[in-house]
């Protein structure tokens, strides 16, 4: 078994099943969410069922990097 993450298949990432029926969710859209995460909105093509989850965003990507570089320090 390899370590490379591009060896795993794309068909063994699961992607979110409809609740009302089990179909799988599509991405439909990815919005600005609240400071540090985004809102990411799933469509079911059967049933018309929208899925809207809050995803931490990544902090190195975003404009919030400041407190990596600030002064934070363990407890003493």
């Amino acid at each position: 078994m390899t370590d490379y993450l591009a060896a795993i298949p794309l068909l063994a990432i699961e992607r979110l099943r409809c609740p009302k029926c089990q179909t799988r969710l599509a991405l439909a859209h990815i919005l600005p969410g609240p400071t540090g995460f985004e809102l990411r909105a799933f469509d079911c093509a059967r049933c018309d069922y929208v899925e809207k989850i809050a995803i931490a965003s990544d902090p190195a990507k975003s404009g919030d990097v400041a407190w990596l570089v600030g002064e934070l320090q363990s407890p003493t």
